[in-house]
């Protein structure tokens, strides 16, 4: 009796197998981009839809203006790809139907909106803006109930250093009083998309869901929050896209849409991270090769921009998010490890779509030659062409350093940012880099001026008055320093947490060192705003002389003199050196404190200081 039972039970078993495998299941689980809008440049759409067995239906769309041209089936059953025709198409909601032998299997609503008015000739950033660089994690607390969210892998523990802190959206929306008080007008906020990596996911440069806000840093309707209300404070929203690599935890790694879709098969092969190789004439194509397409680390997975439909999608997210959340700017991180045939597509769609928006890449190289290659306009060894308006200035960076911790003699010291200055006609458009002492990778400005407060003040006054858009890292504001590793250098901003006994925001506890520079910087900000030679103006320099160098700003009648003193002493500076640019001026006035000078007689420059002058 037991062995009929249980032949009974095994054929039950058999039996719901096989009816099993007849059941198809068509859910859909991702479509992106998620919405679209009428008008834009391009008319063409590409969804990416996302289900179980989705390929085996065909999609039908009836809403007027909206056309299916072509729908493409890969080797993974699981996706379809729908290109779709938005000729004069009208605002709003239609079915997209997915048939099986005529029967409905799935459906989905798709929303098309109006673009915001503008939206097209929305202007960018530019010389006139001071970017203002912050590590969201690591900024304020403005909601701890997102501290742990249910599902994602990684909590609050902020006693790590390379743990989450518990920094959000809501902490920059709440200080954003503060941000305008100090006198920035662009917010480069790190990466906010969703990163659930296990474990080091606070720095988000490992995204698993391009079209996701974490949900620790909050919501996309926050962050679209975020930048209306930062609008209205004066200040615009850049946006740091990764599209090199994404996270070893994105859903595409648990689904890949086809084998190509990640380079080496989705199978870790470190890159060689040798920047050189682009450009080097001697280098094998295999060296080359394994620069663009090996992964940054095992944990991020690199993408193949080769394959027509990952750049699509990669093109069109970057359109998504300009428009959804109404942004003045893109960061591009890692920029020559992307392929450069598809950095030229995705670059001049972008340009073409908006034709005043502003974006830049990181080359982290030294050689102008080498990061000039990338920057519209310039003229690189090859046939290579370039749409990326800007690009971030390292050779001027570590010309800075380089120049104010070295003597100064005929081939070091405080000549080398002439003399880097100088390589600018190797560049599109030198005024368009971004300028900067630091950034979230690398050790803060004031620490690698060996925490000097005259030397942290000098590099203030250079990166605020010479060519190009500055950019200031959260904390230089108030002199921080750092040791040890990226979580370190990423420390918390003081104030941010209700817990912290120190408040940048409102000087509370902040020591006199720190509250000078503050100040210093507060000082220094608002008076950029009010300069148009500065915001508009040309570069005129002289070739250093005696440890001084001595450049101008010049925009119709507005003209600034900045002179920095590189000696230890004090020095007697002749004008009649620049008569042909001072000519007929009489006084000028230091914009730090008031003091006037006649132009007549030599000046007194103390050392170790960069005197920044309004010329009357």
């Amino acid at each position: 009796m037991n062995n009929f039972i249980q032949y009974l039970f095994i054929r039950s078993l058999i039996t719901f197998a096989c009816l099993s495998s007849r059941i198809i299941a068509y859910d859909i689980q991702h479509v992106e981009p998620p919405f679209w809008w009428i008008g834009m440049e391009d008319k063409k759409l590409q969804l990416m839809i996302h289900g179980e067995n989705i390929s085996d239906l065909n999609p039908e769309i009836d809403h007027k203006g909206v056309e299916i041209e072509k729908i493409h089936r890969l080797e993974n059953k699981n996706y379809l790809f729908i290109d779709l025709l938005l000729n004069n198409a009208n605002p709003g909601s239609f079915d997209i139907l997915f048939k099986r032998s005529g029967k409905v299997e799935s459906e989905y609503n798709y929303d098309l909106l109006e673009r915001m008015p503008g939206s097209m000739e929305r202007k960018g950033f530019d010389p006139s803006d001071v970017i203002y660089l912050i590590t969201p994690d690591r900024y304020a607390n403005g909601d701890p109930n997102n501290d742990i969210i249910d599902g994602l892998k990684e909590g609050v523990d902020r006693s790590k250093n390379g743990g989450r802190h518990g920094g959000d959206i809501q902490g920059i929306i709440d200080h954003l009083d503060y941000i305008e008080d100090m006198g920035f007008t662009q917010l480069w906020i790190n990466p906010l998309l969703e990163n659930d990596q296990e474990w080091y996911s606070y720095h988000g440069y490992s995204t698993t869901d391009y079209y996701k806000i974490d949900p620790r840093f909050g919501s996309n309707e926050l962050y679209r929050s975020l930048s209306k209300i930062a609008q209205k404070n004066g200040v615009g929203i850049i946006m740091d896209l990764i599209l090199n690599h994404i996270g070893s935890e994105h859903w595409w790694m648990y689904d890949l849409p086809s084998s190509d879709w990640i380079n080496h098969d989705g199978k870790f092969v470190q890159t060689n991270h040798t920047h050189h190789t682009v450009y080097d004439p001697h280098t094998p194509q295999s060296e080359k090769d394994l620069f663009t397409s090996g992964w940054f680390v095992e944990t991020m997975p690199d993408l193949n921009q080769a394959n027509p439909f990952l750049a699509k999608y990669l093109i069109q997210l970057s359109i998504w998010w300009i428009e959804y959340a109404d942004l003045s700017g893109f960061r591009i991180d890692t920029y020559p490890y992307v392929d450069r045939a598809f950095l030229t597509d995705w670059s001049k769609t972008i340009a073409k779509e908006y034709p005043n928006f502003n974006f830049f890449g990181e080359a982290w190289l030294y050689n102008p030659a080498m990061v000039s290659y990338w920057q519209k306009g310039s003229r690189p060894f090859d046939d290579y062409i370039s749409f990326i308006p800007s690009m971030k200035d390292f050779p001027l960076q570590k010309a800075l350093y380089d120049g104010l911790t070295s003597d100064d003699r005929w081939n070091t010291g405080i000549g080398d940012i002439y003399r880097v200055l100088a390589n600018d006609f190797q560049y599109g458009d030198p005024y368009n880099l971004v300028i900067f002492g630091d950034n979230h990778d690398m050790q803060r400005i004031f620490s690698q001026l060996n925490e000097d407060m005259d030397l942290y003040k000098m590099a203030m006054s250079f990166i605020l008055t010479t060519r190009g858009i500055p950019q200031i890292y959260y904390g230089t504001e108030i002199a921080m320093k750092s040791t040890g590793d990226h979580g370190e250098l990423r420390k918390d901003f003081p104030g941010g947490w209700q817990s912290d006994k120190v408040d940048a925001f409102s000087g509370k506890g902040l020591k006199r060192e720190e509250r000078d520079a503050q100040n210093f910087l507060r000082t220094l900000l608002n008076w950029r705003k009010t300069s148009s030679a500065i915001g508009k103006g040309k570069l005129l320099h002289y070739p250093v002389k005696d440890g001084l160098y001595v450049y101008f700003r010049s925009y119709e009648n507005d003209l600034v003199m900045v002179i920095m003193n590189n000696n230890q002493s004090s020095k007697n500076i002749d004008l009649k050196r620049f008569s042909e640019i001072l000519f007929k001026r009489e006084r000028a006035i230091n914009i730090i404190n008031n003091k006037a000078y006649k132009l007549s007689k030599p000046m007194r420059v103390p050392g170790k200081t960069a005197m920044i002058l309004d010329i009357e």
